[in-house]
């Protein structure tokens, strides 16, 4: 099986809900930073990727047909090159709002997570504050201005790099026209999906979140 669609955007802008969309569209499974929770032998082939060492994409997206979130959305290029006929998209939010959203879930889930007593959690852990804060962000995750920077520049160069007729730049609020037009499927009568919120993060995880993205 070959995967069909990327996802370029990156945690919280509305990925697990696109997620949930993208399968309910037929293109699930969809893998997502919550994929590698539950498959830690994941995590050194995400690492040797991220050094830029070559990986069997194939074989990491063995029964997936589409890819969101962090960490797929770092390496969208590559993606892109291994799989030719996907499709890419790039989730996307107020940035101020992102910003905040981050702030209040997966940012302080991923550094509780790094100091876990839970070997497991703790590696987990340890691994997204590299690929993700440190990595992309510089370890600056608390200069809003820089992150926000960061993040403009990662919308900016997957607009500028990706193929146009490849690529759908797409908002969760615009629901199911512009996704369904851009995959050439079916849209469904039901409301698109809306899960994962802060509230929703916050609610179902308590203080401090479990180390997931969306």
């Amino acid at each position: 099986m070959s995967l069909q669609v990327v996802g370029a955007g990156f945690g919280r802008t509305g990925t697990m809900s696109l997620k949930l969309a993208l399968e309910s569209l037929g293109f699930g499974k969809c893998y997502h930073m919550i994929e590698v929770f539950g498959r830690p032998e994941h995590i050194p082939i995400w690492a040797a990727a991220h050094r830029g060492e070559a990986i069997d994409w194939n074989a990491l997206y063995r029964g997936y047909r589409a890819a969101v979130d962090w960490p797929a959305c770092n390496l969208w290029r590559e993606q892109l090159a291994a799989f030719p006929e996907a499709k890419l998209i790039l989730s996307t939010r107020d940035p101020e709002s992102w910003y905040e959203s981050v702030m209040n879930t997966i940012y302080p889930s991923s550094m509780a997570a790094a100091s876990s007593d839970d070997p497991g959690v703790r590696r987990f852990g340890q691994w997204a504050v590299e690929i993700i804060w440190n990595r992309v962000f510089d370890g600056r995750m608390d200069d809003r201005s820089h992150a926000l920077a960061v993040y403009g520049r990662h919308v900016d160069a997957v607009i500028a790099e990706a193929p146009a007729d490849r690529l759908l730049v797409f908002e969760a609020a615009e629901g199911w026209a512009p996704l369904c037009a851009f995959l050439e499927v079916p849209q469904p009568d039901s409301d698109y999906p809306r899960t994962n919120t802060t509230e929703d993060f916050l609610a179902h995880r308590g203080p401090p979140p479990a180390p997931t993205a969306g």
